[in-house]
Parts: structure tokens; sequence; C-alpha cells
């Protein structure tokens, strides 16, 4: 009997072994996924509205450049030759050195008026020179008219008087003008020319010009 229960309990579980086990399928094969194709196609909308223009940025207008002209007028008129300067009181006249060519130095002249009827009717000048070798020294002079239009020749007036020292000096008149050679509100111009024991000329100055006004009358 016990055999039979045993047997019987071989089988049942036998059967339930068999109800449970689930059989495995054979893996099937996973078809490869297709790679997706992408179209791209353009299309052409029609506007339906005209684009907007921007207007361009208004640039505010610059104001006109103001130009002011300053006119500066002249305080001196560029002399034509070396200015003299002028005495304090009456003290004489001090010519410019650059007029005696460094020959003569220290040049001077008691006015820059000259008269024949009227005051003042002389000038003295006087004149320097270290170059040994002069020994007297010669006035040239002649008159020109205001505007300087007829060129005129230089007259020898004299010797200066020798004051030692390499120093002369000499007083010219109004009357030692030559009757010829008058000319009423002209100009004097003079020269100053060295001469050697010989009498023949060693040196001379330039010829100082416009710096004498000549008159018959009062200079006004």
């Amino acid at each position: 009997m016990k055999k039979l229960i045993l047997l019987v309990l071989v089988l049942a579980l036998s059967a339930c072994t068999s109800a449970t086990e689930v059989p495995v399928a054979a893996p099937t094969d996973v078809p490869p996924t297709p790679t997706p194709v992408v179209v791209v196609q353009t299309v052409v909308v029609e506007a339906t509205q005209a684009p907007t223009e921007v207007p361009p940025t208004a640039v505010p207008p610059t104001a006109a450049p103001v130009v002011v002209t300053v006119v500066v007028e002249p305080t001196q008129v560029p002399p034509t030759q070396a200015p003299v300067q002028q005495p304090a009181g009456n003290s004489p006249i001090k010519l410019d050195d650059v007029l005696g060519k460094g020959v003569f130095t220290n040049m001077t002249m008691t006015g820059d008026k000259l008269t024949l009827r009227c005051t003042p009717r002389d000038i003295t000048f006087n004149v320097t020179t270290s170059n040994t070798t002069i020994v007297d020294v010669l006035l040239w002079y002649r008159i020109m008219d205001v505007n300087r239009q007829y060129q005129k020749d230089y007259k020898n007036f004299g010797k200066m008087v020798s004051n030692g020292g390499g120093n002369f000096s000499l007083t010219f008149s109004g009357e030692d003008v030559h009757p010829d050679l008058r000319l009423d509100g002209g100009w004097l111009d003079f020269q100053f020319v060295g001469l050697a024991k010989s009498g023949d000329v060693v040196d001379r100055s330039q010829t100082i010009e416009g710096l004498v006004k000549y008159t018959f009358d009062c200079p006004k």
C-alpha cells in the first residue's frame, strides 16, 4: 500500500513539472530598420505684402562755419635801407653801421632836415674809420626829387675835417647845394669816400638815401 502511494506521488510530481515547463522559442532574426529618407523641397510663396522700407536715419544739418577775417594793419613800413636811430632831445642822429660797409663807423648827423632860407640851415656830419690807410674823407652828395623819378649824379663837395684818431667832421648848409642841383622838397643823398695819402680811393660807404629832406623854406 505504501509503495502504491509513493508511486502515485512520484507520478503526480512528474506531471506538475512537465506542465510548468514553458518551451523556449528559438530567436528570430530582427529585420533591419530601413534608413529614413529626408526630402527637401523648396516652396516659393508669393509675398502678400510689399516689404516695409526702413527710412534712413535723418542726419541733422550741421551749422555753416563762421569765417572771421582779421585784417592786421602794419604798424611799420619796412625801410628801403637801414634806418637811423632817432635821437633823444638834441642828440645827433646815429646812422646804422651797416651803411658804413665796415669802412666807417660812429656815423652821425645833427638833423634830418636841411633848408635854404630857414632853420635848420645846416647839418654837421661825423664819421670814424679804423682804416689807417685813409687819411682824408670826402663828402659826395646829390638832390633827388621826392618820388625819385629823375636820376641825378653825385657831386663832390670836398674834404671833411680830420679831428685825429680816425675821426672826421663836416658842416653842410642849404646854401652849399650847387644852384643847379637845388630842388625844393627833394632828398639830400650823400656818401663818404675814404682817400689814401696818394689821393686814391681806398673805400667808401653805401649811398645813404632818403634820410634828409631838403627844402627852400621852413619844412612843414
